[in-house]
């Protein structure tokens, strides 16, 4: 198991799904670009976290963060791989009855991928000037 945290396996991507029901049973976007389950894992943990706490409402007891979270957030799904994948779901109740201690607890966006593939594309853009 072990080697699967550590390794990109193919087809690994996460899907956001939008649980308004706004996009039906397609996902908003799907995620692709892990260099591991752990990645993919760490990413999916965080986006959640983020939606639940933007779905708080304020003073609000934990079974109403779970149903605003229902009603207007974003699940993210770790797909493609059958073993070891995070779900949203072991941790729900968690994160509704506690908010996050750490702002790093919410940022998905340093894991994002996508992110990574820009900040490379900068670099051969910033290789390819010429020097003055």
């Amino acid at each position: 198991m072990s080697e699967n945290l550590l390794a990109p396996p193919e087809g690994l991507e996460v899907r956001i799904m939008d649980l308004s029901g706004g996009n039906g049973a397609e996902p908003l976007e799907v995620v692709r670009g892990f260099t591991s389950l752990a990645h993919a894992n760490q990413f999916a943990r965080r986006y959640v976290r983020d939606s639940v706490e933007i779905c708080r409402p304020r003073g609000a007891k934990p079974a109403d963060v779970t149903k605003a979270w229902f009603a207007f957030g974003e699940d993210a799904v770790v797909e493609g791989i059958s073993e070891g994948a995070w779900a949203s779901g072991t941790e729900l109740k968690e994160f509704a009855a506690n908010p996050p201690r750490d702002a790093e607890d919410r940022n998905w966006r340093i894991l994002d991928p996508r992110r990574l593939e820009d900040d490379d594309d900068e670099d051969e853009d910033d290789a390819g000037e010429e020097q003055l």
